[in-house]
């Protein structure tokens, strides 16, 4: 472009500005036939059954936060339940063709009708620099420290929003809740961090509490790379309306053909976000994420508000928070009457939708229902209400799978009579056997062949993404895949399988299964996917479709890399045995007689975590396409390397 051509733009620019500037308002396009449709439409509300509000509350350092009040008419001295969220209160609050408060609740709140037409007071409200409300927005923001240099944080923010809750609304008796999912799970820990006295309890639901060891981004090491487009649509704009795109209908091809995450990001502009510029400069457990640990951090302070924490035995996204935090705090509970735990048959967030089945397994009661009426209510009643009815509920409620029966319990891991696990080692064998009987010195080791070209999915193929602008999404739920069988991915030969015979009795576990494996590789890196899987019976009357099916129990990944310690990356020393450690999810299941145990052993699952190249590198982000080579993997299993697999088991 000329000089002269750039001044002649600013120029008629500039003209037309004045043009528009200068001009009248306009006037009624046809005077004689005036609009029918009035400059501002009110609606009527007399016959509503609750009002609304909408407010903007102002913090300790002047920034507002837009706040949304659903009061149901008639209210006398009732508590407020308050949801801080960062995915759009109007949006959760848009009301609906009905007078009726609960039925016109979008979200988790309509749902949970039993609660709202409990008589609480809604409150919801975007967190800072989310969609209604003023101020920067940072992904998760961490507690004022080192790694926030301002005094404001979401925990301030939730303290100062609970000091004008108490001062502002007449209609209540100055008791708060807090309540929430996920992101939102993760608030209700926020406002237990120099709690407000009036916050007098907290419902962190499958709630983000370490990004790096176990929710989001990572497990063990591994990049949860599909949540790439996440991270786009959360970060990329105050109210998510940029939106993440793609020409594939397969995530798996998309992410293959991509290269690394970094390539992948930087191909949809990531690198204009700053949580994305955060991920790539620490890719190890350093200080950048143990600070932001929000189990370490609440364990350092006193226990003060009771907390219900939920979670889900089969969720796709947070499965760490919940029992990493009642791990942290129930030992600082020696009354036994401030850390709550339910832990249910769940994908994330299940237990405020339909409980009545997850993928193909079906459970004989609707398990969100039974949870919203024996355990979330009688909570929040009893810590909430003016008349605090007695609180019968067990510190513990667990479903086990497998005998699909609610179990009351003490603490968390044991079983009905307080029975508690006892560490027991099932062994890899020869002949892909496993036995609790370790091998002897002659045993062979198992040999397969990892190609970051061909990765093992997670799921069939085609994978359609996870999410989409419309909220529709082609192909198998996101949300259903931990329950998917895995008999198709047995197939592969980059995949051992190792069973156990068919039951003769009961195996019940309660708890974290670990894993120990030996094992060696040709490259300096490589990735280690270890699954614990209830097989069916080749037949299964009355449901023919579950005859063999291979239900994930429990499963997670490591990074080789990270064997020694998640804050330094080592490289492994190609072709020497190496044994590697890692805990598996909690799991609090019966395997029944006639079933049988599977261990299913691969190095990819993909593209929930990123590929290994399998040689090292120093950021596995930067990794180039050369980067990317095959290698052998050896599985050893003789007495001088028994690789194993030790189950919390409950003792009959």
């Amino acid at each position: 472009m000329s000089i002269c051509r750039s001044l002649a733009i600013a120029l008629c620019a500039t003209l037309l500005t004045g043009l528009v500037l200068a001009a009248p308002a306009p006037k009624a396009q046809y005077p004689a036939l005036p609009s029918e449709t009035p400059a501002e439409f009110k609606t009527a509300v007399s016959s509503w059954d609750f009002t609304k509000r909408d407010v903007m509350i102002a913090m300790r350092d002047g920034v507002k936060l837009h706040t949304v009040l659903l009061i149901p008419k008639g209210s006398e001295r009732a508590p407020m339940l308050l949801t801080r969220t960062p995915y759009d209160a109007n949006g959760m609050t848009a009301h609906g063709p009905s007078a009726h408060l609960a039925p016109n609740l979008v979200g988790y709140d309509n749902a949970l009708y039993t609660i709202i037409e409990g008589g609480y007071i809604r409150v919801i409200q975007d967190i800072r620099g989310k969609y209604g409300s003023e101020g920067d927005y940072v992904m998760n923001r961490p507690v004022s420290g080192p790694q926030n240099p301002t005094p404001v944080d979401e925990a301030t923010d939730t303290y100062d929003t609970i000091e004008w809750l108490v001062h502002h609304v007449p209609e209540s008796n100055g008791k708060v809740g807090t309540l929430g999912i996920s992101y939102d799970g993760f608030e209700p820990l926020m406002a237990a961090y120099h709690p407000h006295p009036a916050l007098k309890v907290t419902v962190p639901m499958h709630p983000m509490v370490d990004g790096y060891m176990g929710d989001d981004w990572f497990h063990h090491g591994a990049f949860r790379a599909i949540n790439i487009p996440y991270i786009h649509d959360q970060a990329g704009s105050r109210d998510n309306s940029a939106h993440w795109w793609s020409s594939y209908g397969d995530d798996y091809a998309q992410y293959l053909e991509g290269g690394s995450s970094g390539d992948v990001a930087r191909a949809h502009g990531l690198e204009q976000i700053g949580f994305w510029q955060k991920i790539l400069a620490h890719p190890d457990y350093d200080a950048f994420w143990q600070d932001q640990a929000v189990d370490q951090l609440l364990a350092k302070e006193p226990l003060t508000v009771p907390m219900l924490l939920v979670h889900g035995l089969w969720d796709q996204e947070d499965m760490y928070g919940a029992l990493a935090m009642y791990r942290a705090l129930k030992p600082k509970d020696t009354a036994n009457d401030k850390v709550f735990l339910a832990i249910g048959p769940w994908y994330h967030g299940q237990e405020i939708s339909d409980g009545t089945h997850l993928g193909k397994i079906r459970f004989p009661t609707d398990t969100a229902l039974d949870f919203q009426r024996d355990v979330l209510l009688p909570f929040l009643d009893h810590y909430l209400k003016d008349d605090a009815p007695p609180l019968t509920l067990a510190p513990v409620t667990a479903y086990e799978t497998g005998t699909n029966s609610w179990r009351h319990l003490q603490t968390w891991p044991s079983a009905m009579g307080d029975r508690r696990p006892v560490t027991t080692s099932l062994y890899l064998s020869e002949h892909s056997s496993l036995s609790f009987v370790a091998p002897n010195t002659n045993q062979s080791d198992d040999v397969y062949v990892s190609d970051p070209a061909k990765p093992v999915p997670y799921r069939l193929r085609p994978i359609n993404p996870v999410e989409t602008p419309d909220g529709f999404s082609v192909g198998a739920p996101w949300h259903e895949w931990l329950t998917e069988d895995q008999r198709n991915m047995a197939t592969r030969t980059d995949v051992l399988s190792y069973m156990t015979a068919p039951l003769t009795t009961p195996v019940q576990i309660a708890g974290s299964p670990m894993v120990h494996l030996e094992a060696s590789t040709t490259g300096t890196d490589t990735d280690w996917v270890v699954k614990l899987i209830d097989v069916y019976p080749d037949e299964v009357a009355g449901d023919a479709f579950m005859g063999g099916y291979q239900l994930m129990v429990a499963a997670d990944i490591l990074r080789g890399r990270y064997r020694e310690g998640y804050t330094v990356a080592k490289p492994l020393i190609p072709n020497v045995p190496l044994a590697y450690q890692f805990d598996l999810p909690n799991a609090n299941h019966v395997f029944k007689k006639g079933h049988r145990i599977m261990v299913q052993i691969q190095s990819s699952w993909f593209p929930v975590y990123d590929r290994n190249p399998q040689t090292f590198v120093p950021n596995v982000f930067l990794a180039k396409p050369a980067d990317y080579q095959p290698q052998t993997l050896h599985v050893l299993h003789n007495a001088a390397h028994p690789s194993r697999v030790d189950l919390p088991l409950i003792t009959r």
